[in-house]
């Protein structure tokens, strides 16, 4: 029994698990990845697959060649796969004496505040009943504006969830190169990134003619995942094993450098570990609540706001219509909105005029608004107090509260 219980979150697209040519399932690799998991269960830890390929069982099944491009097709076909698909998981895993539970997702499903905390207390109870969910985008009823784009996307907002130690984003090389190893045999491997920022490596990968992601969508994954606190990796999928090599040698280097110098590591080759690339998490990851704000919702508009606004709000001050500059798009009360900092011409100027030459607008995150956009438009710039001779009515003084705003990794001073 591992001396820590983790919980761990594998990530597995379409290619890593469906032929590109035949679209048939790779018994091979998914008796791997249910090992894997089988054997990091044993150890103590929570696991959660984030699998890909409902669409790729789906074009097998039907005796398709191409993945379509007309939305409802391929929303059939996912519906005929993701059938197949978990009736391959449940197969597998139940050869081992393992449950295992299907949850599906779009953005609407965790856009409700209490809907994504139920959804965090669902992953809770599979884990204390020994369940291993399996997680996939409801493809059969998602559309471009509900979809998380990819399931690379997908997995670090669930490792973020269900506030995961580890994300292993599995890819078709074992990891990150400074350039393409395939063509550049001066390529060196990058094994630890520290700050996603400064990194310099290819990323030209575009993912297979079966998936939507690509080593990009990889690097958007590993910013989400580390900066919810999630250690995030990748490395190798035609070899799952790696996970649990992975996993025990971060639990052993964990273990020594917290122990005295004269305590020396009794299997020198444990800490050897298979070649993958370790994306560090936040030492000062950012709230649940501002996970969600951030990344749960999807903007429905954007309001601009000055500089002496955005002061305000870092030192926990809510957004008043004062520092609203300008509103743009179509939106309700408490939907969620982008925040973007712009210059004001001049600091008496109360007509949303606003520079965009010189200093570039900047969308520093997100904000569940008080008033509709229409609201907003009418009481920009004006005192708090001019709100119900303008409206009729003043639901609040803010049009938005502090604590219903977030600011992205670089902007947000409350950490968890």
């Amino acid at each position: 029994m591992a001396s820590e219980r983790l919980t761990i979150v594998i990530k597995l697209g379409t290619s890593s698990i469906v032929d590109e040519n035949t679209h048939e399932p790779i018994l091979s690799i998914l008796t791997l990845i249910v090992e894997t998991a089988a054997k990091l269960h044993r150890d103590g830890h929570n696991v959660v697959l984030v699998s890909s390929g409902a669409v790729g069982v789906g074009l097998r099944r039907m005796d398709v060649d191409e993945r379509p491009k007309h939305l409802p097709r391929i929303q059939a076909l996912a519906a005929v796969g993701q059938c197949r698909l978990m009736s391959l998981w449940d197969g597998l895993f139940s050869h081992l004496r393992l449950p295992v539970a299907q949850i599906l997702l779009t953005r609407n499903d965790i856009a409700d505040r209490t809907q994504y905390l139920n959804a965090q207390n669902t992953f809770s109870q599979l884990f204390d009943m020994g369940v291993i969910p399996i997680v996939n985008e409801n493809d059969t009823l998602a559309v471009s504006e509900i979809k998380f784009g990819d399931n690379d996307t997908l997995s670090a907002i669930t490792a973020a969830m269900v506030k995961a130690d580890y994300l292993f984003l599995m890819t078709d090389v074992d990891c990150l190169y400074t350039a393409n190893p395939r063509t550049n045999p001066d390529a060196k491997p990058i094994e630890v990134v520290s700050d996603i920022s400064s990194l310099e490596a290819d990323v030209s990968s575009a993912g297979s003619s079966l998936g939507t992601g690509g080593m990009s969508t990889k690097i958007t994954a590993a910013r989400l995942g580390t900066s919810a606190g999630v250690t995030t990796i990748i490395t190798k999928s035609s070899k799952p094993g790696n996970i649990h090599e992975i996993v025990r040698y971060l639990q052993e280097l964990k273990r020594t450098t917290s122990t005295d110098a004269a305590d020396t590591v009794a299997n020198p080759q444990a800490l050897t570990p298979p070649l993958h690339t370790r994306f560090l998490r936040s030492e000062s990851p950012i709230h649940s609540r501002s996970f969600w704000l951030l990344h749960g919702l999807t903007p429905h508009g954007t309001i601009y706001i000055d500089q002496g606004a955005y002061t305000a709000l870092l030192k926990k001050a809510s957004l008043l219509p004062a520092g609203v500059v300008e509103v743009d798009g179509h939106f309700g009360q408490q939907e969620a909105v982008r925040l973007v900092v712009v210059e004001r011409l001049s600091p008496d100027a109360l007509n949303g005029d606003f520079l965009h030459h010189g200093q570039e607008p900047k969308e520093v995150g997100r904000a569940l608004v008080n008033y509709g956009s229409l609201e907003i438009a009418r009481i920009k710039g004006h005192r708090s107090t001019h709100i119900h001779s303008l409206l009729g009515y003043a639901d609040s003084e803010y049009v938005a509260l502090r604590e219903n705003i977030s600011f992205f990794e670089n902007d947000e001073p409350t950490r968890r």
